[in-house]
């Protein structure tokens, strides 16, 4: 008779104590709890210092933890690494689509999302609202940012000086009203921008409504829009509940990218 491996009992542990010992090490740090030293881990695993030594070295060298003193620790920046990469790593249109979905089936209204590349805004989503009068900007469309809610709401994350590198080569007057004609004008929109968290925009009988997106670097990263017809959009108390209904899309989007936003 041949030689075969039996199949593993289906009760078998398969749990490697030092790797969940050094995992829960890890989780215990947290904001109410920055430091812990080796007695308090011991302690809280239920076994004595001698036992997590070899599992605490090693997070140590690996960058999870931070020696602050001769028998205290923090956690290490390899922690904070690793969740920015992976957070990086999910690509932003898959974020953002479920999202801005949900935002067109709920309003009827067409959503977008676009990104800043130099001073054009590059639209790289679309929610379309298959209705009679729906704004329709397909992907890939590139729109110069001051011209657009989505754009200046992109700009409205960068700095004055930023702003001033950025457009020291652009005209600006080549354009028709409402975009502002020089850079002075643009930097006093930005403000308004700013300060509000929103713009809203009117252009060939459309309006449109814009909010930014960020990550977890407090940046902006994208921007989204809600757009429909002037008819549709014209009311105040809708242009509100319109606006409302996009900013919490907006947070959505930005927490599952990381950013950390007011509750």
């Amino acid at each position: 008779m041949g030689a075969y491996e039996e199949e593993p009992d289906r009760d078998t542990d398969y749990r490697v104590p030092a790797l969940q010992r050094g995992l829960n090490i890890v989780q215990m740090f947290n904001a109410s709890e920055r430091t812990l030293s080796t007695n308090e881990i011991a302690d809280r695993l239920g076994v004595s210092v001698s036992a997590i030594y070899r599992i605490v070295f090693t997070l140590t060298e690996m960058g999870y933890l931070r020696k602050l003193g001769k028998n205290s620790y923090e956690l290490g920046p390899q922690v904070l690494c690793d969740g920015y990469s992976y957070l990086a790593s999910r690509d932003l249109v898959d974020i953002a689509m479920p999202h801005l979905n949900a935002l067109r089936d709920r309003t009827s209204l067409s959503c977008h999302l676009s990104i800043r590349e130099q001073t054009d805004s590059l639209y790289i989503y679309r929610a379309f609202a298959a209705q009679r009068l729906s704004v329709n900007i397909p992907i890939g469309t590139r729109i110069p940012c001051h011209c657009t809610a989505m754009g200046r709401m992109l700009l409205s994350g960068l700095s004055p000086t930023q702003l001033d590198a950025l457009y020291q080569h652009v005209r600006l007057d080549d354009y028709p009203p409402p975009a502002p004609k020089t850079l002075p004008e643009l930097h006093q929109l930005l403000d308004r921008d700013r300060e509000r968290g929103w713009v809203l925009h009117r252009s060939d009988y459309s309006t449109a409504i814009a909010c930014a997106v960020y990550n977890h670097r407090g940046e902006v990263a994208a921007a989204i829009n809600l757009s429909g017809p002037e008819a549709v959009m014209d009311s105040p108390v809708a242009r509100e509940h319109y606006r409302a209904s996009l900013d919490l899309c907006a947070q959505a989007i930005s927490r599952e990218l990381g950013a950390r936003l007011p509750a």
